[in-house]
């Protein structure tokens, strides 16, 4: 279904035009309109972005539609199905190729039936008279039939239609060669009728003809030989069904537009219905009297009408008559063309005028859509119909958040917006009730309370960006880790792929027969929240207050800010949600993994890696029976400087390990016993070598921060590192049962997991002690990175004596919050805060 807007636009180039001029308009506007509003880029472009892309949908629209269906009915005619049509709404040069294309495929579905028809009729006419034939044959040749005149005769006839039916073919091949000529001269009529009429009678059929000219000397021009043939079938046609002892009546007659010629029987007549379906070939009707024909008589006789420019029709009974009438309207003078087409002997009479072409399609069909041939099978969306309450709920969301957030920190507010998309999200997912999916439901919704406990935004930030990974790799039931990289790029790339089952709601909107009564019913709603609001609200002066809390600002920069973050918000929810409706093919799978001929193609690179491992930890080992002055004396370096130089490169290796162990694994045979014992053994070792690196880079970690301090990027690469050593874990549990399916989606729930658990145990606080222990320990402390902790560390920085805890808490400000902004941390420093004064004389002494 095309835009009205532009449907009657008749050029494809000015559409596109349009479209472009209206697209940049859009952008335009919504970007000066974000800059009045001091909205950030941030927020600005794609909000930018993707309401021009909305507007562009919305108007092109069916545009492309008609190109589609009738490359979905192309292929359908290629497998011989003629029956789609295509929507031809427009009236571009693209509605008008939809058009001569519904004509051509009428056409061609004509043509089909016809061939059809021909085939199976020319097999019938032939199959009675050769049966006939070679039945009377057999009992000639078997003796059973004397060769008498009565039998040739009766051979002699089946032969006879078979010559008949073989020259009436030969005759419409000619028609549809087009290689048929008129030889025009002036005929007298009533000469031709009376020696047809004779002819007639040689069939020895027991009717009587009755020959009526007026005038007696009426000539017409027109071909003698073709006109004769369209008499002669027509009195045969007559003569075959009339009665025993009827009457046949041939009159002509001269008219004001040339002549007029009928033959009428008194046999059963044809139905009005049937008509035109006689001039088909073979349109024989079977429940006619009479028959024996060969079905081509009537379709001759019109391909002779049409050739002399005339029309040929059944028409009523004369009154007080029974039987069939046939009537020939010729002209004064033959078509000046010498051959007609096969189109001209396919037409129907002038007086039964052609049906028009459909604008909408006969047979239900389903195009292949833009987004389908643009994501393919990776993201089909077969049956998908429009989902109003999703949109509306989306948006629901979106105005939530356009309330909740602007102008206030991470807290209450924060987890309910998160709270509210989260339900919608689920609610509509198809995978709602797999045990995966609701697992990361559960840890989606503990990772969401981190902005309610914590006031780092560190930790707050990565368990929002945990969460959504999690989400995406909920809604689209993912297994493997690919699967899960290609669910996260999906999330933004819905937004696209979405646009026509977005479009497909807004139609389902339209179509609702209670949606004018729901639009009136919260109209009058709004209208009573607001008169009566605004009059309590200037009644009582608590009712105000309350009233002031939940009412947003609406000055012109907060509305535009509030707008914008209505639409992002709003947007990414309904991209989740559709991602949840119709989630992609994400586990596309690599085949079948094809291992090394020779065991020693995978084996040797491993060992020479666990060899690297064995040396790099003989290395370790002397460092650390070797002492401090050991290092120092070899490498050069304190202790603290070679514990740290390392860490970043041990972790690397890790993580380059578990990438070894998986290639190993895929490319190992184990077809034999002693191939799986070398699989376990060598990885085995690999693995256990791994996990006491990962050991010694905590120790390398944990002595670096004894003598440095500890910070937030430290402790999460202590997490990280850990969680590292939990996947080597892993992976050597299931290299025991050789079963890894399990382990992608462990490793991420874990992942997730330790988040959570680094939040749960106060980062903050915990950074804040451990400085606190070591300034203690050794007098050393950095004031101005404590000053920079969050909220969450003052009751531990405030447990210091009264001289040094001004200094630790040099920053942080008693909160002004109201309730969408409640956040536990936060609330707890508050009084402490208030009770301790800011110093001004704080000298850090860092180590080193």
């Amino acid at each position: 279904m095309s835009s009205p807007l532009l449907d009657q636009v008749t050029s494809v180039k000015v559409k596109l035009g349009l479209l472009v001029a209206v697209s940049v308009t859009v952008a335009s506007i919504l970007a000066a309109v974000g800059a009045v509003g001091t909205v950030p880029l941030w927020l600005s472009i794609p909000v930018t972005v993707a309401l021009a892309l909305g507007v562009t949908q919305l108007l092109a629209v069916g545009m492309t539609s008609p190109l589609r269906e009738m490359t979905a009915a192309a292929r359908g005619m290629a497998r011989g199905d003629y029956s789609a049509r295509v929507t031809a709404s427009s009236s571009d040069e693209v509605g008008e190729l939809a058009r001569a294309f519904n004509r051509m495929a009428e056409d061609l579905a004509a043509v089909d039936r016809q061939r059809r028809e021909l085939v199976a009729n020319v097999s019938h006419e032939l199959r009675t008279p050769l049966a006939a034939l070679c039945a009377v044959l057999e009992n000639l040749v078997d003796g059973v039939a004397e060769p008498d005149p009565v039998t040739l005769r009766t051979a002699l006839d089946q032969a006879e239609r078979l010559s008949a039916l073989a020259s009436d073919l030969l005759d419409l091949a000619r028609v549809d060669a087009g290689e048929v000529r008129l030889s025009t001269t002036q005929v007298p009529v009533l000469e031709l009728l009376e020696r047809a009429v004779a002819e007639a009678r040689v069939s020895s059929r027991e009717v009587q003809y009755d020959v009526l000219v007026t005038p007696p000397a009426l000539t017409v021009p027109a071909d003698p030989a073709r006109l004769h043939q369209l008499i002669g079938n027509l009195l045969d046609n007559a003569s075959r069904h009339s009665p025993a002892g009827g009457v046949v009546r041939i009159t002509a007659e001269a008219t004001s537009t040339g002549w007029r010629l009928e033959v009428a029987d008194e046999g059963p007549g044809i139905p009005a219905a049937d008509r035109d379906r006689v001039f088909e070939r073979f349109g024989t009707l079977a429940e006619a009297d009479g028959g024996g024909g060969t079905g081509l008589g009537l379709a001759i006789a019109r391909w002779v009408t049409d050739l002399h420019g005339g029309t040929i029709h059944f028409v009523d009974p004369a009154p007080r008559s029974t039987g069939a009438r046939v009537r020939v309207d010729l002209p004064h003078e033959p078509l000046k063309q010498t051959h007609i087409t096969r189109k001209a002997v396919m037409a129907k009479p002038v007086d039964s005028p052609t049906p028009s072409v459909p604008s909408t399609p006969a047979a239900a069909r389903v195009p292949e859509p833009g987004m389908d041939m643009m994501f393919g099978k990776f993201w089909p969306e077969a049956g998908l119909s429009g989902n109003v309450r999703a949109v509306l709920y989306c948006l629901g969301v979106g105005l939530l958040a356009g309330i909740v957030l602007p102008y206030r920190d991470l807290g209450l507010g924060t987890f309910v917006v998160l709270l509210a998309a989260g339900g919608v999200i689920l609610g509509f997912s198809v995978n709602r009730r797999s045990r995966f999916t609701l697992a990361c439901a559960a840890l989606c919704l503990l990772l969401a309370v981190t902005v309610v406990v914590r006031d780092a935004e560190w930790i707050v930030v990565l368990c929002l960006l945990a969460g959504g990974a999690v989400c995406v790799a909920g809604l689209v039931n993912g297994r493997t880790l690919p699967a899960f990289v290609l669910a996260g790029m999906a999330w933004p790339l819905a937004g696209l792929r979405g646009l026509p089952w977005l479009g497909r709601s807004a139609q389902a909107v339209r179509g609702l027969r209670a949606s004018a009564a729901a639009l009136r019913t919260v109209l009058w709603s709004l209208l009573g929240l607001l008169v009566f609001g605004v009059l309590f609200a200037s009644a009582d002066a608590l009712f105000a207050e309350w009233a002031g809390a939940i009412v947003p600002d609406v000055e012109l920069d907060s509305f535009v800010l509030r707008a914008f973050i209505t639409v992002a918000v709003g947007g990414v929810v309904l991209a989740a949600t559709y991602l949840g409706l119709n989630p992609p093919n994400v586990e596309t799978g690599s085949g079948p993994t094809r291992p090394v001929a020779r065991r020693y193609e995978w084996l040797a690179p491993v060992l020479i890696v666990d060899a690297v491992f064995l040396v790099f930890l003989a290395a370790q080992a002397t460092a650390n029976f070797g002492g401090h002055e050991y290092v120092e004396r070899i490498t050069g370096l304190t202790y603290a400087e070679y514990v740290h130089q390392g860490f970043g490169q041990l972790t690397v290796a890790t993580a380059l390990t578990l990438l070894v162990v998986w290639a190993a694994a895929r490319k190992a045979p184990r077809t034999t016993a002693a191939d799986l014992a070398w699989l376990r053994g060598s990885l085995g070792l690999l693995c256990a070598l791994t996990l006491v690196v990962v050991a010694s880079a905590l120790y390398r970690m944990h002595l670096y921060q004894e003598a440095y301090g500890f910070t937030e990027l430290r402790l999460l690469v202590d997490v990280f590192e850990g969680w590292l050593g939990l996947l080597v874990v892993g992976v050597m549990a299931a290299g025991v049962t050789l079963k890894a399916s399990w382990l992608p989606r462990a490793a991420l729930l874990s992942g997730a997991g330790f988040l959570f658990l680094l939040a749960a145990i106060n980062p903050d606080a915990w950074i804040a002690q451990r400085n606190l222990d070591r300034y203690e320990a050794s007098g050393q402390v950095d004031w101005e990175y404590l000053q920079g902790l969050s909220a969450d560390a003052v009751p531990v920085l405030a447990t210091l004596p009264a001289d040094v805890a001004g200094c630790a808490l040099t920053g942080h400000e008693p909160s002004d919050d109201d309730w969408l902004e409640w956040n536990f941390g936060r609330h707890r420093a508050e009084p402490l805060i208030r009770s301790h004064p800011t110093a001004t004389n704080c000298v850090s002494k860092p180590a080193g």
